[in-house]
């Protein structure tokens, strides 16, 4: 069994590596004169494109076999007029339509002869997305293929170059092994987006960085807010990004666990398209993920939705906000509890709080944030005061530096409960707990399950865990940087004074017995 368990894992890295390689390829074959956060748009547009053309064909191929007994019956064979019989049946099932012309495949097919690939590519997009109007699926689909501008002169000064490039990106992405991956071992499609994520956002500096949560500390996070859950009802990132985040709980607990559906909002329109594009390249159907677009501190957009039983997100390093400069806010039940705002300099704990009101009574969160938020005074401390003293803060964990785009800094994780058991709260240290990858620091798997056990066991460990209590964090000021409570191992060598000062005294010795040596032998020169 162990042995079948390592081939698995053993082809599904060397299909993971293939795929990567692949893509890679297309990426460098085909970028050159487009900046290359602007080209993945189009990388990621057509394969978006593919996938759901893909998707679209396996649903009703599989429907129409079963319901009518035909084995060869295909899709992408009939004419559109034949097509057209079941088109609002499947949109109610999958959100959209494809005609059977404007499939992926055909379309390829036909790519180099097409002399206006780009008007084609153009009309298809507008047909996808307004095959949803009037349906409930039409605010996902709105906007999916925005900025995907194939007439774009990004993509050359002239119509036919620009087609040219276009033919030559489909007909690369075509050639990816995606349809085989997706029926064997890997989730081809979304782990091909989430290497082009993570492949731009390295290149891209902060641009990418910002909206990029690293995969293996997403997945810390969903397995820090679903310890001991096998399945949850709705999860929640205010702060979505490109959706990495959310959709680690498909892997984590398996996305029919998530019961009610994974709920997110993006103030960024592109990234928002771009996670929106995720959900449907993760196979997470229309009607179970609702992404929004928009501010969450000054416009919420899940106020029906809330609680939440799991709380992930990234929130932006100490942006600006409106702050008290907003008498809404001031009011507001989500951040009036503590008696304060966030600094307007510095919106940190203000998602923080919000994160807590939306936060279920058994419900867990799990922050990433700048650590300044861990010992600033002013604002901050009361803020930090509320949560210690109404013991909403469960652990704080310090990792390592350098593990995200575009910043070097150490983040710390917080986690927030409203029903904890004891008075207490964690304190891990896991600075060290990285290998170095390529020019990043990355959290390997075993970094990762030390960090998640010792948040289980949620005891002393030494120089790693430290179990507090909260009238020790009050009198402390209500400093919560991990440092103040977790002694680091010293790791200098122990000397024993005695036995250095009779090495000392020998290597003195010695020098002396070397001196009157050398001061002989000179002698002996001089007089010769």
């Amino acid at each position: 069994m162990a042995n079948k368990i390592t081939n698995q894992n053993t082809t599904k890295e060397q299909e993971r590596s293939e795929l990567h390689r692949a893509i890679w390829q297309i990426a460098n074959d085909l970028r050159g004169s487009v900046d290359g956060w602007d080209f993945k748009q189009y990388v990621l547009g057509i394969l978006f494109y593919r996938f759901i053309s893909e998707n679209l064909t396996s649903f009703i191929n599989e429907d129409e076999r079963r319901v009518s007994g035909q084995e060869q019956f295909d899709y992408v064979k009939l004419s559109d007029k034949e097509a057209e019989f079941g088109r609002s049946e499947t949109i109610i099932n999958k959100g959209f339509y494809i005609l059977p012309s404007e499939l992926f495949v055909n379309v390829c097919k036909n790519a180099r002869n097409d002399e206006n690939l780009n008007e084609t590519l153009s009309k298809i997009f507008n047909n996808i997305e307004n095959s949803a109007k009037g349906f409930e699926s039409e605010d996902d689909l709105k906007g999916l293929f925005d900025d995907l501008d194939v007439n774009s002169n990004k993509l050359g000064q002239t119509v036919e170059k620009r087609n040219q490039r276009i033919a030559k990106l489909l007909e690369a992405i075509g050639d990816l092994r995606l349809g085989e991956y997706a029926d064997n071992t890997i989730d081809a499609f979304g782990d091909a987006y989430e290497y082009l994520m993570a492949m731009y956002a390295s290149n891209a500096g902060k641009s990418g960085g910002e909206f990029y949560t690293p995969q293996e500390v997403s997945e810390l996070l969903a397995e820090i807010t679903t310890v001991g859950k096998k399945e949850v009802n709705k999860v929640y990132d205010p702060c979505c990004g490109s959706g990495s985040l959310l959709l680690k709980f498909a892997k984590v607990l398996g996305k029919e666990n998530v019961r009610q559906g994974f709920y997110g909002q993006e103030i960024n329109l592109t990234t928002y398209n771009l996670c929106r594009i995720n959900m449907f390249l993760h196979d997470i159907n229309y009607n179970n993920f609702d992404v929004a677009h928009g501010d969450t501190l000054t416009d919420p957009k899940h106020w029906d939705d809330e609680p939440f039983d799991a709380i992930v997100s990234n929130p932006p390093y100490s942006i600006k906000w409106d702050g008290d400069a907003n008498p809404l806010i001031i009011n507001d039940p989500r951040f009036s509890p503590a008696g304060v705002l966030a600094p307007k300099s510095k919106a940190d704990l203000a998602f923080t709080m919000h994160m807590l009101s939306w936060l279920s009574t058994s419900g867990t969160a799990a922050i990433v944030e700048f650590p300044g938020v861990l010992y600033r005074s002013g604002a901050e401390q009361k803020i930090r005061k509320y949560l210690v003293d109404n013991n909403y803060v469960d652990a704080v964990i310090q990792l390592p530096p350098d593990l995200f785009f575009g910043t070097t800094i150490a983040t710390c994780v917080i986690v927030l409960k409203k029903s904890k058991t004891e008075n207490k709260t964690l304190f891990i240290d896991a600075s060290k707990e990285f290998v170095r990858g390529g020019n990043k620091n990355k959290l390997s798997e075993a970094n990762r399950k030390r960090i998640l056990d010792a948040f289980i066991e949620h005891k002393d460990e030494d120089y790693f865990a430290k179990l507090v209590d909260n009238n020790t964090i009050a009198e402390n000021d209500y400093n919560i940087a991990v440092s103040s409570y977790v002694v680091a191992e010293d790791m200098r060598e122990v000397v024993d004074i005695k036995v250095l000062n009779k090495e000392i005294e020998r290597i003195v010795a010695r020098q002396s017995e070397l001196r009157v040596a050398i001061d002989e032998i000179v002698g002996d020169i001089e007089e010769n």
